[in-house]
């Protein structure tokens, strides 16, 4: 046990693995912001953010209309979140634009 250079319980890296760590490393942030603004000084954030409007626009997902007199809008709000590999490294920056369901009424 005295000979090993880490922790026994980090588990095994094989070079293929890190190969494909230092592939996406250097094109993630490690850091979630908090809100649109501190994304939008991050590359990393804005690329994940226009990903997810891509989406919307390939999925058709809404249309832009005009809003009626009688109804209010629903506001959106982004979440940010990284997602982790099984030894609790970064792999992905992922952007959700979402509803404000409370505003909603049936």
């Amino acid at each position: 046990m005295s000979n090993l250079l880490t922790d026994i319980s980090t588990g095994i890296r094989t070079h293929s693995s890190l190969r494909n760590f230092c592939a996406f490393f250097a094109f993630v942030s490690h850091i979630e912001p908090k809100n649109h603004l501190e994304a939008l000084n991050d590359t990393n954030w804005i690329n994940a953010m226009q990903e997810e409007l891509n989406q919307f626009e390939r999925n058709q997902l809404w249309t832009l209309t005009t809003r009626p007199d009688n109804h209010l809008v629903i506001g959106t709000k982004w979440v940010f979140r990284n997602k982790l590999d099984e030894t609790s490294n970064v792999i992905r920056n992922k952007a959700r634009l979402v509803a404000k369901g409370y505003n909603q009424e049936e």
